[in-house]
């Protein structure tokens, strides 16, 4: 054994797991391992970097702001950004089932965000007002499509490369060292005297993370696994959606998946109470990056160990406090609560709680499937996940024009629902 594989082995023991048993995987992936589980981190800890630098729910609309573009263009980053790296990929599951490795789609899908994110800049840099608000609109989408790659691959990858009861604990260590790293790029904004110039350089930060989280993904060893016949996309599409009635149990997480998304959607409006308490000066673009970074730093891991011990209880879990948070900000508007804190205190909570539902849904849908139908599972509901997230956006987006009192009281109950769902799923998890 070199002395670098003995400080993989090191690293993997460390952060990963001392054992070096496979549940799931064959004998070469589970050699493998061990170097893949550190290539895997180090292109989450980018990637995650990358998503936080460009995000839509802050860094976007900022830079909307410094640019002069209308505020309904502003309105529909988020449901944009979230539904459009979902609804295409029950097409590009299809496409990606045809494949036996599928790294490269891991690879392709961070270059194109990264090429993304230049254009933004780029449109940031020579544009304004309205023609500025519509390019970004429609880089957006591009950028959203480009994460859609990634997103499934990923999944399948994860799946084919890493054990099984290990997966949570990577994501949430991934998240924990971006959040930290997150953290001193949104301390160092603090040092910029102009907001957009804070914005491009975010920016810039993010295309260069996402084409290094493209060349890591280019060192993972994957092995040729099951693929798919040639049938068009589109037909592979319409048989997949029929997995809701063949599986119970997944069209169940489908349900409980689709109203928990207003632990992603409510955020904005969390930033919107607190920006009308104080001035801009209190709730900077820094403010919330570092908040952001702090709540990834002290969830991420946390959440993905819970994850792998029983990703169906995180989920109700988070479900009840997405609920209790969307509740509190409701009645804080209700009594015109006239302190930024209460509202800055809730975007800080729900972040954290956001995380575990990330970490909590990504590990049960990988843990729930296997071989090729992991990828269809992934496929379909991010799909279908992408439909709800557009239609719930943009009619929350509308409502928000009349009353976010009444937008938080609806995200509570969908949240309720969910936690009470949520205990009709089956238990995925691996047995200790």
């Amino acid at each position: 054994m070199t002395h670098f594989s003995k400080w993989v082995e090191r690293f993997h023991n460390r952060i990963g797991s001392n054992s070096s048993k496979c549940n799931e995987l064959d004998d070469n992936a589970c050699q493998a391992q061990n170097g893949n589980y550190l290539l895997f981190v180090v292109s989450l800890v980018l990637s995650k970097i990358a998503d936080s630098l460009a995000s839509a729910k802050v860094v976007l609309p900022w830079l909307m702001a410094t640019t002069g573009a209308p505020i309904f263009l502003t309105s529909l980053l988020v449901p944009i950004r979230e539904s459009g790296a979902m609804l295409p990929q029950i097409v590009l599951g299809a496409h990606i089932r045809r494949q036996a490795t599928r790294k490269q789609y891991l690879v392709y899908g961070a270059v194109l965000q990264a090429i993304a994110v230049l254009a933004l800049l780029c449109a940031a840099i020579s544009l304004s007002g309205i023609v500025a608000g519509s390019a970004i609109v429609v880089l957006t989408i591009l950028f959203s499509l480009a994460r859609a790659i990634s997103s499934i691959a990923n999944k399948d990858v994860m799946g084919k490369t890493i054990d099984k009861s290990k997966r949570g604990k990577l994501s949430g260590t991934a998240a924990s060292i971006a959040g930290a790293i997150t953290i001193v790029f949104g301390g160092a904004l603090y040092l910029r005297s102009s907001e957009q110039d804070g914005s491009i350089i975010l920016l810039a930060l993010a295309a260069v993370c996402f084409l290094l989280s493209a060349f890591s993904c280019a060192l993972i060893k994957e092995y040729d696994g099951d693929k798919s016949d040639d049938k068009s996309a589109l037909d592979v599409a319409k048989n997949n959606l029929k997995l809701l009635k063949q599986d119970i149990g997944f069209a169940r997480f489908v349900w409980v998946r689709s109203l928990m998304i207003s632990s992603g959607l409510a955020a904005p409006y969390l930033v919107l109470m607190a920006e009308q308490q104080a001035s801009s000066s209190y709730v900077s673009l820094a403010s919330l990056i570092v908040l952001g970074g702090i709540a990834s730093l002290i969830s991420g891991r946390i959440w993905g160990k819970l994850a792998d011990k029983n990703s169906k209880g995180l989920m109700a879990f988070t479900a009840s406090l997405n609920t209790i948070i969307c509740l509190l900000s409701a009645m804080f508007i209700w009594f015109e609560v006239d302190s930024i804190y209460p509202f800055l205190a809730l975007f800080f909570v729900l972040l954290v709680v956001h995380e575990g539902v990330r970490q909590a849904r990504k590990t049960y849908l990988v843990d729930m499937a296997g071989g090729n139908k992991r990828t269809d599972y992934v496929s379909v509901s991010n799909s279908l996940i992408g439909v709800v997230l557009l239609l719930i956006g943009l009619l929350s987006g509308a409502l928000a024009q009349f009353s976010i009192f009444a937008v938080m009281l609806a995200f509570a109950l969908f949240s309720g629902i969910a936690f009470a769902l949520s205990f009709s799923l089956k238990n995925v998890s691996k047995k200790d």
